[in-house]
């Protein structure tokens, strides 16, 4: 079967394509739009066709929309009670449902070359599942979803077997992990749904100050549920409005927040090992992208291995309900083995554009060999290859390297981007070298787990750690990322250390470039020394000569 699947309810609307059981491709919107989460969460703003994801997604795989066996959105509006219209929450989610109910009609309107029965809706929560239980490397395991919210639940987990699932515990709304993290983000002055991370990377400057509270009010339950308590955030310091100082007591609540969060989910993933027996556990929603949290369950949990879904947020449930109606439908669903899922070049492509545009280049023998040396000289470079990621992290197709070993280029890094230099790089180190180096989850190859650096590294690698001693890492293999493992062997060849500095191609408030063109604006508006496009070289000479 061909089963198109669309987000398009809450935020990281995305479209993602699935053909007799294989993931063929996956976009998010913002990386067409260029506009950063694309929409505003509020309750009114709700509704967006992710139309030119879906468009790229057939473009992609030469089909269109009659020749589509399925379009599944992820969420299923039968759920939702009746609303309580005479309150504004009420009415805001009666519009909420109502847009949710007319997506048939909408994609049709949108694509008058589909049927809108071919829609079928696949609740919230079973399409984060299915986006992890199917995608895992796994026959069996349990599962655990945690956001914040989906139709009326906040959290599934269960045990998948051979593609069936069964629903062992489910929390309802208004109690929620996520919505719990998202209320801590907009009163430390970020935008809710979107900044998060900065919440997490900010919480390894304070101290857990306000834990008691938040352990009074935040609990995890005997039936594998929990509870979530007003807390008054409010009455533990006033709101940071955006722009203010951060103080101490700002990190001191992002510690707070971050350290019962990690504790919650611990005990609920006890909680499932417990009722499945299982030894692998696969993780999906907004919250299993807080790499500490998933790092204690890995390090701490009851589970011999985890497995996280590379685009856990909302846009992996377009992945999700696509592969839970390939399930249904009988078709052999394969694992997913890599998040390069969006859009590529081929070289000539890439070249036909560059001259198009008139920008000067050159193309070496091996641009590995060239990166890797311009690293050595402590260059910043621009790295933009094959099939754009889908999800948030840049994992060597979109990135931005450096070299890990002097201390300022963390800084340096986080000044070309124009973001907080609270906020860290990540590690792209050689999977054979990995723990040689680092303590932790290994393979490692979607930066969603926190490690340690052994003992002798820290002061070789100095830009490639947190404040406090951690490195959120990625590990390359030579079967799935052969360049750019040529590239970091060709750097430890330069300078004795098998490691570089990864961030994503993009400055603050932008999304991760996905077309030459982003790649090439963005190397020529930020301080940047050398971009590798495809098997092309550009450098900063070139964009005046061109």
């Amino acid at each position: 079967m061909k089963i198109l699947g669309i987000n398009a309810i809450f935020h990281d609307p995305a479209a993602a394509l699935v053909v007799d059981g294989e993931i063929v491709t996956a976009q998010e919107e913002e990386r067409l739009t260029r506009k950063k989460a694309r929409k505003t969460p509020v309750p009114f703003n709700r509704w967006e066709i992710p139309e030119l994801a879906v468009a790229s997604c057939l473009a992609d795989s030469g089909l269109r929309m009659s020749d589509l066996d399925a379009v599944v959105y992820s969420y299923e509006p039968s759920l939702v009670p009746e609303p309580d219209t005479s309150e504004p929450r009420g009415f805001w989610e009666q519009v909420h449902k109502t847009y949710a109910q007319t997506a048939p009609e909408f994609l049709h309107r949108m694509f008058p070359d589909l049927d809108p029965a071919k829609v079928t809706f696949v609740p919230h929560h079973f399409a984060h599942a299915a986006s992890a239980y199917l995608a895992a490397p796994y026959d069996s395991c349990a599962v655990l979803v945690l956001d914040g919210r989906g139709e009326i639940a906040t959290h599934l987990a269960g045990r998948a077997d051979h593609g069936a699932l069964t629903v062992l515990a489910s929390q309802q709304l208004p109690h929620s992990l996520g919505l719990l993290y998202e209320d801590v983000t907009e009163h430390l002055g970020f935008r809710r749904c979107a900044d998060e991370y900065k919440v997490m990377a900010l919480a390894a400057y304070g101290r857990p100050a306000y834990l008691r509270r938040f352990r009074e009010r935040v609990r995890a339950q005997a039936d594998g549920t929990f509870v979530v308590e007003p807390l008054g955030l409010d009455e533990l310091m006033p709101r940071r409005l955006r722009g203010d100082a951060m103080e101490s007591h700002h990190a001191d609540l992002a510690a707070s927040v971050q350290r019962r969060l990690e504790e919650v989910v611990l005990d609920l993933a006890r909680w499932l090992a417990r009722a499945t027996g299982e030894r692998d556990l696969a993780m999906a929603g907004g919250v299993a992208f807080n790499c500490v949290a998933n790092s204690r369950v890995a390090r701490e949990g009851p589970f011999e291995r985890v497995w996280v879904q590379p685009a856990a947020g909302d846009a992996g449930t377009a992945l999700g309900g696509a592969l839970y109606v390939a399930q249904a439908a009988g078709d052999p669903v394969k694992h997913m083995t890599t998040a390069a899922l969006g859009r590529g070049w081929s070289d000539a492509e890439t070249e036909a554009w560059l001259q198009t545009n008139r920008i000067s280049y050159s193309r070496p023998p091996d641009v590995a060999a060239v990166a890797a040396r311009a690293l050595a000289d402590n260059k910043v470079v621009g790295w933009f290859q094959g099939r754009s990621e889908f999800g948030p992290r840049a994992l060597g197709h979109r990135s931005i390297l450096a070299h890990p070993g002097h201390r300022g280029n963390l800084e340096r890094l986080n000044d070309i981007k124009g973001r907080e230099q609270f906020r860290p790089v990540a590690p792209m180190v050689l999977l054979e070298r990995a723990t040689e180096i680092f303590e932790g989850p290994v393979p490692s190859p979607y930066m969603l787990f926190t490690h340690q650096v052994r003992p002798g590294w820290a002061e070789r690698i100095p830009a490639a750690l947190h404040v406090d001693g951690s490195a959120r890492i990625q590990t390359i293999a030579d079967d799935d990322e052969p360049l750019v493992a040529r590239m970091l062997k060709e750097f430890e060849r330069e300078t004795g250390v098998p490691v570089v500095i990864n961030t994503s191609f993009n400055v603050a408030e932008s999304p991760i470039a996905d077309h030459p063109r982003d790649a090439v604006a963005c190397f020529a508006t930020t301080p940047m020394d050398l971009l590798v496009l495809g098997p092309f070289i550009l450098q900063r000479r070139d964009l005046a000569a061109g």
